[in-house]
């Protein structure tokens, strides 16, 4: 019987430490690597159509004087044709110089098509408000605040053209290299870094295993392409949540029914996050637009049943339900030793399920290197971060508390894009503690008072 009753205590302690990341993690990073050895083995070759479609090219403009000449610069710079090109600049009440740019830029660049338009507030309504301007077989959307790489538009325009069963895709994202290396030793170059190695093992590898299965969850919002024919069959750009890219990918999944997959061959260059305030105002953005589309799409499908047939139903509870067992497991480690569990029990799982996460990395590393085989710069520094693998876990926990701060914000505020970031919430944090410390100590001086009050003689 004691026999029995240990092992069903060491069965119940593993599992509970080890489900998770084998059900959610393991199993998609070994399948990103059997979708690598498909592709090779199995390389579809991509023609190129009689003639170049013409394509629409929508950037919404907020304030992105900065950053918008480069962005122009590289699609100028692309190998798709010019004149098959309509580029439409939307400006959602911005109030720098970006007009001024854009004229500029089409002095620069005569050979481009570039229209611009005014609309109201609001990412999603300049988005539509282009939508219905647009041109073209083919709707790409950018960022301003980004890079084209040479081929991406060609290599995008032609996986469509060759895989009619396609009729949204999603770019690949990457942070800028040079811009990676151009931040300080230590810290803050390897914080870009494992941000660096975190958006190419997600898009290259983690998307790739999604889109073989259709289980895609979102298009890239940074840069996405759609069929002109299918999106305006849409409801278009969701002005109520300011998760723009998820709510229009959910359309196409759930109402239009179609298939959503990945360009791994078109990548858009953006910039390194620039602090860890922008980093913790980002993800919760990204956590509170999920919990808002999941909302509107799945609140009749939310049963477990579900979880092993809807991506959808299992990212949410990955990203959700699973949040607060998991925040338990994080912050009670040391409970455990008052458990009979022994400190060098404690110590080992902990330390077994970091290098799982860290083997989970390495499959991904491995999965991407084989994914950047056509960019050789990108693929050659890509290859030599592979010090920063076991780093990442620790990454990818600090952004788990990022967004649980998100789940947990959701519930009390609006959605806004404007949110309270790292500094604010911790200045926020520390008056509440202050002040309500505050009233602790003058509760303790009233009672001192009356307890110390001196006898009056007669």
């Amino acid at each position: 019987m004691e026999l029995i009753n240990k092992f069903c205590n060491s069965f119940l302690f593993w599992a509970a430490w080890i489900i998770i990341p084998v059900m959610m993690e393991i199993v998609p990073s070994v399948g990103s690597v059997l979708v690598l050895l498909k592709k090779h083995l199995f390389k579809e070759k991509i023609l190129k159509p009689a003639i170049d479609p013409e394509i629409s090219l929508i950037i919404p403009i907020y304030n992105s004087m900065d950053t918008l000449e480069q962005c122009i610069q590289s699609i100028e710079d692309s190998d798709y044709p010019d004149s098959k090109i309509r580029i439409f600049l939307v400006n959602n009440q911005g109030q720098d110089n970006s007009f001024q740019v854009f004229c500029e830029c089409q002095r620069k660049f005569p050979g481009l098509h570039m229209q611009w338009l005014n609309a109201k507030q609001g990412k999603s309504k300049a988005l539509n408000l282009a939508l219905f301007n647009s041109e073209g077989k083919y709707i790409i959307h950018i960022d301003s605040d980004g890079l084209l790489e040479r081929s991406a538009l060609r290599n995008m325009v032609y996986r469509f053209e060759n895989d009619q069963s396609i009729e949204c895709m999603t770019g690949v994202i990457l942070t800028e290299p040079k811009q990676v290396q151009a931040y300080p030793l230590v810290f803050p170059r390897i914080l870009r870094k494992m941000e660096f190695m975190e958006y190419a093992q997600a898009f290259l590898a983690g998307r790739n295993y999604s889109a073989e299965i259709n289980a895609v969850y979102t298009l890239s919002g940074a840069f996405s392409a759609f069929r002109k024919s299918v999106v305006l069959k849409s409801q278009l750009y969701n002005t109520d949540t300011i998760c723009e890219d998820t709510q229009i990918t959910f359309q196409m999944k759930y109402l239009l029914k179609t298939k959503v997959g990945i360009c791994e061959d078109a990548i858009f260059f953006v910039d390194p996050i620039e602090d860890l305030n922008k980093l913790y105002t980002q993800r919760q953005r990204w956590q509170r637009g999920s919990l808002e589309v999941s909302h509107l799409f799945l609140k009749n499908k939310l049963k477990i049943r579900n979880m092993f047939t809807n991506v959808g139903v299992r990212t949410l509870v990955y990203d959700h339900t699973f949040a607060f067992p998991r925040l338990i497991w994080y912050l009670a480690l040391i409970c455990l030793m008052c458990l009979n569990y022994s400190f060098a029990q404690v110590g080992y799982s902990t330390l077994f399920l970091y290098l799982l996460y860290v083997l989970i990395g390495f499959f991904y590393y491995i999965s991407t290197v084989g994914f950047l085989k056509n960019f050789k710069e990108i693929r050659k520094y890509y290859a030599k971060q592979w010090y920063v693998l076991p780093l990442l876990p620790l990454f990818n926990l600090a952004v788990f508390f990022i967004r649980f701060a998100g789940v947990v914000n959701s519930i009390n505020t609006n959605s806004a894009w404007k949110t309270k970031n790292f500094t604010q919430e911790k200045d926020s944090l520390c008056k509440t503690i202050t002040d309500d410390f505050a009233v602790v100590m003058r509760f303790i001086r009233k009672i001192r008072a009356i307890v110390n009050k001196p006898e009056e003689h007669v």
